[in-house]
């Protein structure tokens, strides 16, 4: 599938009210707080002995993941059982799909058995734009990550997580670290640290991992990660996509690692009371040591724990139709 144009406009319906969840370019920081506010009367619903609430019962949700990940599409599943939805959930890469069937055919078959949300993910950028686009008004889109674009809920639960530890990002310097290039998941972690007021965001990478042009979202970039993670609150470390690698991109995951793994001294160089964020899944001893990513300032777990309760946010937003355009 080529690149697919990816106006936020579709996320808003005629009354201005949130209808899809495909980016986070193009959100008021409201309706970002909102969804983060939620989410905080969420959070304890798994230490409760029944975690159900009716929010979404006699709702049918899809998770239609072209592209696999185990990890997102078990809290989007856990998200929605907690809501009452009725979830489904299609390994689509195994198929009508690899039978010739196109995208929108699926969804147009799966739409008429009467889907309520789609949870979309897919390894071409703008999948979850072209699908929101070729779907009656009732049915709900969230884009749980395309190519190289979005994954905009993985970016509201980092901010969430980070809220959780620093409350006030008007104060916060954030770096990013790793594979800016590839990563759509930095793409929608620059977007909503903006929109929320960050102070600063810097990104660290090799200069074969850093996008020409990066400066234009809103960031400063450095090669060096030493003085990048100087008077750093907030780290947030990137995965190596090692099926996206090559020997023109990183020379050896060992050298990768000396200059670009956070280890104990490299995090030493940032705020005493920083925190270490990671989206998952870490490859130890590549993108960070065990000694970091278990240490006291990885809330990594945390975010795998907020993750849940932020879909369940996004969930109930959509479905109630509560945001509004500014």
């Amino acid at each position: 599938m080529n690149m697919i144009h990816t106006d936020s406009t579709i996320q808003f319906d005629e009354n201005g009210k949130l209808r899809h969840f495909l980016t986070i370019n193009g959100l008021p920081r409201k309706t970002l707080e909102n969804i983060l506010d939620t989410a905080n009367s969420f959070i304890t619903f798994g230490e409760r002995k029944i975690k159900k609430i009716p929010l979404l019962r006699g709702k049918t949700m899809v998770n239609l993941f072209f592209e696999p990940s185990t990890r997102t599409r078990t809290t989007f599943e856990i998200a929605g059982k907690r809501l009452s939805a009725d979830v489904i959930n299609m390994n689509a890469a195994r198929m009508s799909t690899s039978k010739g069937e196109s995208i929108l055919d699926t969804v147009r078959t799966l739409e008429a058995m009467h889907t309520d949300l789609f949870v979309v993910r897919d390894s071409a950028s703008g999948a979850a734009h072209l699908i929101a686009t070729h779907l009656p008004d009732h049915v709900k889109v969230i884009n749980a990550g395309d190519g190289r674009h979005a994954h905009p809920t993985q970016a509201m639960l980092d901010m969430f997580t980070i809220r959780q530890a620093k409350d006030d990002f008007s104060k916060l310097r954030v770096a990013i670290v790793g594979d800016i290039l590839h990563s759509r998941v930095a793409r929608s972690q620059i977007h909503a640290l903006n929109v929320l007021g960050a102070k600063e965001v810097r990104v660290i990478g090799p200069r074969t991992l850093i996008p020409t042009e990066i400066e234009s979202l809103g960031v400063t970039n450095t090669s060096n990660m030493e003085q990048g993670l100087e008077d750093i609150d907030v780290i947030m470390m990137l995965r190596i996509q090692r099926e996206r690698m090559n020997g023109q991109l990183i020379p050896s995951e060992q050298e990768y690692f000396n200059r670009y793994g956070l280890t104990q001294a490299k995090l030493a160089l940032a705020r005493p009371d920083a925190i270490v964020m990671h989206p998952g899944p870490i490859n130890r001893g590549l993108e960070i040591s065990s000694r970091v990513a278990d240490g006291n300032q990885s809330v990594i777990l945390d975010q795998v724990t907020n993750g849940i309760a932020v879909r369940m946010s996004i969930m109930a937003t959509l479905m109630g139709g509560q945001e509004e355009r500014p």
